[in-house]
């Protein structure tokens, strides 16, 4: 069942222009349909607020499931936002105390751009981990994403990150590596995934730890995993929101860091992501714009349109069906009422009946 702009979030219109259904709140209260009501904490700096917004509630959205979806997007007051991000963020995103008086069913937790090597003097080390710990206790299951997995892993289990020689970035091959656990039924046995991240941790530290690892890339690691109680946080360091420009938008802004200065070299390309036939385009635009960087000269624009249309989405069919499988639990385990986690009869510590407890590690 489809998204419910039970707000006026500029998101919900920007997905029915893509052909998305999204009820409208008066519409939704003439169904006979159960709500989920999913908390979206955004963690991203201001340039990919709005698109990493969208991104999960495409793939909320597309969960075939009998219940309607309140996605309740919130932030926290960690970031040096611009005037217009908080502007933005005042007239459509809640407030984060409201959201814990009503409860939530779910949360899904966006990663962050880190700006420290310790993760625990990040700017929102704080509000985050008070937020990690109230939805361990009042939310049925949380998705982290990226940074946020760390931060979980961190706080949960006293796991630390360890920072790549360089950048990881690009579309990787990954395989399933638990094949019976409900959050990858019906999924190929190989598929791909993006990743995007500076710190890692590895599949090794999560089994060792207790947790469950799900899916994981000989070249890339870790993509999908699970807490020790088999389904209470999800795990991803993969990227399964993104569009198929994010990766795109990301190598341009890196490149206008080496136009700025920011970098002394050229980016390389993300990996696996680009075709064969865009390595023209992307060879041609570099030595134009070291042409022009020699001449003294303004540098040439980026041909991101022209790269848009070489790229493939090999990734989001995936990502839609981990998310449909992760809504549908919830669906089948979370009590009606609001801030209950838990149906009766269901063992907050092995909620898939799993059978968990004997390999819990604390």
């Amino acid at each position: 069942m489809p998204l419910v702009a039970h707000s006026n979030l500029p998101a919900f219109d920007r997905l029915r222009a893509e052909g998305q259904e999204v009820l409208s709140l008066e519409r939704a209260r003439h169904q006979d349909i159960r709500e989920l009501h999913i908390g979206l904490l955004n963690m991203m700096p201001d340039a990919a607020l709005e698109a990493t917004e969208r991104q999960f509630l495409r793939l909320v959205g597309s969960c075939n499931r009998v219940a309607q979806f309140h996605v309740h997007p919130f932030a926290v007051d960690a970031h040096a936002r611009s005037p217009e991000a908080q502007r933005y963020i005042r007239t459509y995103y809640e407030d984060y105390r409201r959201l814990r008086q009503d409860g939530l069913d779910a949360l899904i937790i966006t990663g962050a751009n880190p700006v420290s090597d310790d993760i625990a003097d990040e700017p929102f080390w704080t509000p985050m981990v008070e937020i990690l710990q109230w939805a361990r206790e009042n939310v049925c299951s949380t998705v982290c994403s990226c940074l946020a997995t760390h931060a979980d892993l961190k706080c949960r289990y006293g796991i630390e990150r360890v920072r790549l020689p360089g950048k990881r970035w690009g579309v990787y091959s990954h395989r399933l590596v638990d094949f019976a656990h409900p959050l990858v039924s019906n999924i190929n046995t190989r598929f791909d995934g993006p990743h995007s991240h500076v710190y890692d941790v590895t599949a090794e530290q999560l089994s060792d730890s207790g947790c469950r690892v799900l899916a994981a890339s000989e070249e890339a690691g870790l993509y999908l995993g699970v807490s020790d109680d088999g389904f209470r946080v999800v795990y991803f360091q993969g990227h399964p929101e993104y569009d198929i420009n994010s990766l795109l938008k990301e190598y341009k802004r890196e490149i206008a860091r080496f136009v700025a200065r920011e970098r002394q070299d050229y980016p390389p390309t993300p990996e696996h992501y680009f075709p064969e036939r865009a390595q023209p385009v992307l060879e041609s635009y570099e030595q134009r714009l070291r042409d022009a960087e020699a001449r003294s000269e303004p540098p040439p624009d980026f041909p991101e349109a022209e790269l848009a249309r070489l790229v493939d989405n090999t990734w989001t069919d995936t990502g839609k069906a981990m998310f449909n499988n992760w809504l549908g639990l919830v669906y089948q385990l979370t009590d009606r009422r609001r801030g209950v986690p838990f149906m009766a009869g269901v063992d907050a510590r092995d909620p898939l009946g799993l059978g968990v407890g004997q390999q819990r590690r604390r």
